[in-house]
């Protein structure tokens, strides 16, 4: 088995006095208890009882069963929440979040987010807790995620069904898939098989040779022949144009990377990470947080995509300490810079529960269009969370380091 390893420390810098107060960390932890709390008091005692998006009306809550692609997100941020503020009764939801989701590390696998839905519970909840029964689930969701990789292409399946333009029953893989083979790393290195981390790797570098445009924007979605593993086309599914930046996709780019390298300490995943970092920061508005698709062309009418920006902070926080100094500068501060932004700018409160607003899901689809949506949620509170270890700690630390996270 690999073994886990230890994240180089960060290389600090003096802030500029032009750069923006660092965001308060205490004011938000107050501000997040608040709202998770007034979230869990609204919750309905069904089977839909996980909270995804604020709905039309901006106060009220959509609610969504544990087979939902976001149900982990819920369980991961009461998570968050309990490790940033200590309360027994966050911990106590957050286990009984976690478990409802159970039976998708044993059932049929019906897409590629296994480690969105398990690792983001069951993975901290073992790493906050110890609790061997949530690294048995861990470690079954892996095998099951294992199955959708297909040798022929090299890559995991994203969607084993009929989507539109899909091409099915060719293979599709989209860019969001990157994030799970976090969970598929961390298998391999905590009782399961080798064979997961070649499968990471390979997905990744097959992924990094197949979904980018030479200037280094993410396409959402490739089709590949399953038998021959021919690529067919590069489209997307929730950008706006197949040759346009999505901003969500490119942001899973991002912190896709970063993780595969932290993982994998191979120097060419940490050279694409800054490519495709580099043209993302580029292209931003002002405020640092992304309109939902870098080209539509209705910008600066176009709405926002928050969940973008949460994403882009958090791995921004940990790709500036695998960097060469003048690049740590430039990443650390673009991400305070933008947290900070997140804080001043898009809470949700006083109009509803959730954390952040302006987020938006699937502008093509007509779905979930500048709201509140809980993956957002979720990585604003893992970015706080890795900003204020970086304060207190001066580094951070992979996953596999002695059960802390980052």
């Amino acid at each position: 088995m690999r073994k886990a390893f230890f994240v180089m420390p960060l290389v600090w810098m003096a802030v500029s006095c032009q750069q923006p107060k660092s965001v308060d960390i205490d004011a938000e932890k107050i501000y997040i208890v608040d709202q998770i709390k007034s979230t869990l008091h609204t919750i309905p005692d069904t089977g839909l009882n996980i909270p995804r998006n604020i709905q039309d009306d901006g106060k009220t809550w959509r609610y969504v069963s544990y087979q939902d692609w976001t149900s982990g997100f819920w369980a991961g941020q009461l998570w968050y929440a309990y490790e940033l503020a200590d309360k027994p009764e966050l911990k106590e939801a957050a286990n009984r979040f976690t478990v409802e989701l159970k039976p998708l590390a044993y059932e049929p696998v019906i897409d590629h987010d296994l480690g969105f839905q398990v690792f983001n519970s069951f993975g901290h909840g073992y790493r906050l807790t110890g609790n061997e029964s949530y690294k048995e689930v861990v470690l079954a969701a892996a095998d099951s995620l294992a199955t959708l990789f297909n040798p022929a292409v090299g890559t995991i399946l994203s969607w084993p069904r009929s989507v539109p333009n899909m091409e099915w029953p060719q293979h599709n893989t989209i860019i969001d898939n990157m994030i799970n083979l976090e969970l598929l790393f961390w298998a391999s290195k905590n009782g399961g098989a080798d064979s997961l981390y070649n499968i990471a790797v390979k997905h990744a570098e097959t992924t990094m040779k197949n979904h980018f445009r030479d200037d280094h924007t993410s396409y959402h979605v490739v089709i590949y022949n399953k038998d021959t593993g021919e690529m067919i086309k590069q489209v997307t599914h929730q950008g706006y144009a197949d040759d346009t930046m999505w901003a969500r996709g490119q942001a899973w780019a991002i912190y896709g990377y970063t993780m595969v390298y932290r993982e994998t300490r191979d120097p060419r995943f940490l050279d694409f990470a800054q490519k495709v970092t580099d043209v993302y920061l580029e292209r931003l508005p002002e405020d640092l947080v992304p309109y939902w698709d870098f080209n539509a062309p209705d910008i600066p009418d176009a709405p926002r995509d928050v969940s973008a920006a949460a994403v882009v902070v958090s791995a921004l926080l940990e790709l500036a300490q695998y960097v060469p100094e003048n690049k740590q500068e430039l990443y650390r501060g673009k991400a305070e810079e933008m947290l900070n932004s997140l804080a001043l700018r898009y809470h949700a409160g006083p109009h509803n529960s959730a954390l952040l607003s302006q987020s938006t899901g699937h502008y093509p689809g007509g779905t979930e269009i500048n709201t509140s949506i809980n993956y957002a949620d979720y990585y604003y509170l893992e970015a706080l969370l890795r900003f204020k270890k970086l304060t207190s700690e001066k580094r951070l630390y992979g996953i596999n380091d002695d059960k802390k996270s980052f």
